[in-house]
């Protein structure tokens, strides 16, 4: 019996120098390579906190991510032009109907061939791609006179049936540039009776959806300067007004279009909520390691990742991951950790925050930074260790016939 009571008292030894250990340790200072510590990364949000009083007066992340954007090359105040007229145009692969009076021969459904040309028998080919429906109703009334199939003008109509998808390239300040397919619509969704009266719909094939298929824009984009190039000439368009929920251009694209979006080198924090051109939602990986766990299932978050509302913060994404409150003393005072990287340079960021300390700021919003897809985040408890589990895995507590 005192061999035993020996050998726990050594142990309960063992637990307090590990314990004391535990406290007084300290995790070395996380390094990044960019100065993200004043606030001079991607979001001044990044930055570490402070108790200046006087740095709290005359810094706000709002002013501190503003000084950083470049000269505004604005075509005007936000709405000052007006929305152009929408009207269809044509793009290879559409499909339309051509009606001419009295022959059944030359009449019928034709597609818009890949080299953007309509053709007709007997006549030469017209030209299609990026021409409104009413222009290539006159060519063809004039090819079928040059032709010499008719002596006086017919009467030409031609009604789309179907517009087809197109690919189109995206570039600039989108998280995911690179060619992006619009216009697709799954069989399911089809109105045939629509089709069949009205003609097809371009309500996808639009630049707002490019934008967003290409990942949504980024929070530095220049949206008063979007550009569309086709055929080597190049249209801008002012699309400020679609954050504010006002009417925006929002122009049919054609097959082979090129998208581009200059950045402002600056956080926007305007952009970060949802939009036509903003991401869908965040995907953010999560670690929650207040309870160490096998798999993330058992942690309370999915498997792989977990899909946000774009425009989340921080402190709200901490609350999802399960990290804040417990009935541990080892979950008093908890901090997370964020992996992100900054899409300008490419370059990671790890930031951590004491939520405590974070929670009871007045200022907290100039320190709780929003997420962008891909990030990370992992929950870690305080650097108090937990007795009563140290004691169990080693055997103390049985050995004594106590309960802790």
């Amino acid at each position: 019996m005192k061999n035993r009571l020996k050998s726990a008292s050594g142990r309960v030894a063992l637990v307090s120098l590990l314990a004391l250990a535990q406290g007084c340790a300290s995790l070395e200072p996380i390094g990044n390579r960019e100065n993200v510590k004043e606030g001079e990364s991607y979001q001044a949000q990044y930055r570490a906190t402070s108790d200046d009083e006087a740095e709290r007066l005359s810094k706000s992340s709002v002013l501190m991510n503003a000084q950083r954007c470049a000269p505004d090359k604005t075509l005007g105040p936000p709405g000052s032009r007006m929305v152009p007229a929408d009207i269809d145009i044509l793009s290879p692969g559409d499909l339309i109907e051509v009606s001419i009076s009295d022959d059944d021969e030359i009449s019928g459904k034709y597609e818009i061939s890949q080299d953007g040309m309509l053709r007709l028998m007997y006549v030469p080919p017209v030209s299609a791609k990026g021409r409104s429906v009413d222009s290539i109703e006159e060519s063809v009334r004039r090819a079928l006179i040059d032709e010499g199939l008719y002596n006086t003008v017919p009467l030409v109509s031609i009604r789309v049936m179907d517009f087809a998808p197109a690919r189109v390239f995206v570039a600039g300040a989108v998280f995911e540039p690179g060619s992006v397919t619009v216009g697709s619509v799954a069989a399911t969704s089809l109105d045939r009776l629509r089709q069949e009266t009205l003609g097809g719909r371009t309500s996808e094939r639009r630049l707002a959806r490019a934008l967003q298929s290409a990942g949504g824009v980024r929070p530095d984009a220049d949206l008063s300067r979007v550009t569309v190039w086709r055929g080597g000439h190049k249209r801008t368009y002012d699309m400020r007004p679609v954050i504010t929920g006002h009417a925006y251009p929002d122009p049919v694209l054609l097959e082979g279009d090129q998208v581009e979006i200059p950045s402002r080198h600056c956080f926007q924090e305007e952009l970060m909520a949802p939009s036509a051109v903003a991401p869908p939602g965040v995907k953010v990986f999560m670690s929650n390691l207040a309870v160490p766990a096998s798999s993330n299932a058992q942690a309370a978050i999915s498997k792989d990742t977990v899909e946000l509302r774009y425009g989340t913060r921080f402190l709200q994404a901490v609350f999802s991951l399960n990290c804040v409150g417990g009935a541990r003393l080892t979950n008093s005072n908890r901090s997370a950790v964020l992996f992100t990287r900054n899409p300008i340079t490419g370059q990671s960021i790890v930031i951590e925050r004491n939520l405590e300390e974070l929670l009871r700021r007045g200022d907290r919003d100039d320190f709780d930074p929003y997420l962008m897809p891909g990030d990370a985040l992992a929950c870690y408890d305080s650097s108090v260790i937990n007795i009563t589990d140290l004691a169990t895995k080693l055997g103390i507590i049985g050995a004594l016939g106590v309960i802790i």
